[in-house]
């Protein structure tokens, strides 16, 4: 599909987006400052020259490519003598933020016009939120329900998604996705010889390459990872389709769910076995790996008697005895046996209650 220079109405649309309290990067640039200078004609059209050149030459300057990274404690945390303790926040350049965030809007105009995103990939997208995974699982329980059978889900998770995303698989990708030769060049030259300085408390880093996988904090790294699951998701399709396997997949971003409905739990288990197998060897093949220990198994029963469930042994194949539990937490949902949602009401009602008494000890502050 031809790309066709960039509009006025994107750049605008795209910065009206961003909050002007939002901290700069390394160019110290605010989008306070950044919005006055867009509304000069004369400099709005030199940005979008700036970004025309980039893509038509296949070429993201060094400028852009340096980045910030501060290192933030994660709160109620026993130890802070492990990496996972910490949450890093990545700050970019303002001006090649926006350049970044009109071209992310630009491709996924394209490829969802061409209906290259997998339907099951629900995160990542315009659009598409947490609850659209919720309501879509809601969905396909009590379409069970009604046939008699029993939904039995498995979750996993991908280990360290953004940073093992392969640059070349991902280039072909962009291509096989219908954009021009010239974007995936682009992108060949976008994601390398990228440096981050890191920052905590007052003490800063030198700089040092970050040239693994797809960059955080980037507009462009949630469309990037939707396309790469794309692929993997239509390969996995036909594989499972032609074993004759019958389950459904989801996906949010790097959080994957597979899905089956039958009468037997037995079947059920066999079934997540061999459909846990195929998309953990497939992931392999894309340079991605399963965490095993985050995988968890779920069963949706409303029979009114005893159900006890039987574990699920991933053992033969890398993963670990799954027993199921009797609540289960899904994205921002915390999903019962029955669909009843007792647990996830009781557990947001007590956070929204919290909320409320903190601001007032905040508001009798002195």
């Amino acid at each position: 599909m031809r790309w066709y220079p960039f509009f006025k109405e994107e750049f605008n649309q795209a910065i009206s987006k961003y909050n002007d309290s939002s901290a700069p990067g390394p160019d110290k640039l605010t989008w306070h400052h950044l919005k006055s200078i867009v509304k000069q004609d004369e400099c709005l059209v030199n940005i979008i020259n700036i970004a025309d050149s980039c893509i038509n030459l296949g070429h993201w300057p060094n400028y852009f490519k340096y980045s910030s990274t501060v290192i933030i404690p994660k709160p109620n945390k026993i130890s802070y003598d492990q990496p996972k303790s910490f949450h890093p926040i990545i700050l970019l350049n303002t001006l090649g933020k926006l350049i970044e965030k009109v071209i992310a809007e630009r491709i996924q105009f394209t490829v969802t016009s061409n209906d290259f995103i997998h339907l099951s990939q629900l995160g990542g997208l315009k659009f598409k939120f947490t609850t659209d995974a919720g309501v879509a699982l809601t969905h396909i329980v009590c379409s069970g329900w009604v046939k008699g059978k029993t939904t039995s889900t498995l979750a996993f998770d991908i280990s360290q998604f953004f940073p093992l995303l392969n640059h070349q698989l991902l280039t072909l990708i962009l291509e096989k996705a219908g954009l021009e030769s010239k974007v995936s060049s682009f992108f060949a030259n976008y994601l390398v010889k990228r440096k981050t300085s890191y920052l905590w408390n007052n003490l800063s880093s030198p700089n040092f390459e970050v040239n693994v996988g797809v960059g955080q904090g980037s507009a462009l790294s949630s469309i990037l990872l939707a396309l790469y699951l794309s692929l993997f998701l239509h390969i996995l399709e036909k594989r499972l389709k032609n074993l004759k396997i019958p389950i459904s997949i989801l996906l949010f971003v790097d959080d994957g769910l597979i899905i089956t409905q039958n009468k037997s739990l037995d079947i059920s288990n066999s079934h997540l076995f061999c459909s846990y197998n195929i998309p953990s060897k497939l992931l392999d093949s894309f340079g991605l790996v399963i965490e095993h220990a985050k995988t968890e198994i779920f069963h949706f029963n409303r029979s009114h008697g005893v159900f006890n469930p039987p574990p699920l042994d991933l053992l033969p194949i890398g993963g670990p005895i799954l027993c199921p539990k009797d609540t289960w937490k899904y994205l921002d949902f915390i999903f019962d046996q029955k669909l009843m949602f007792h647990q996830h009401i009781d557990h947001y009602s007590n956070k929204a209650i919290s909320t409320v008494k903190y601001m007032k000890l905040l508001g009798n502050s002195s």
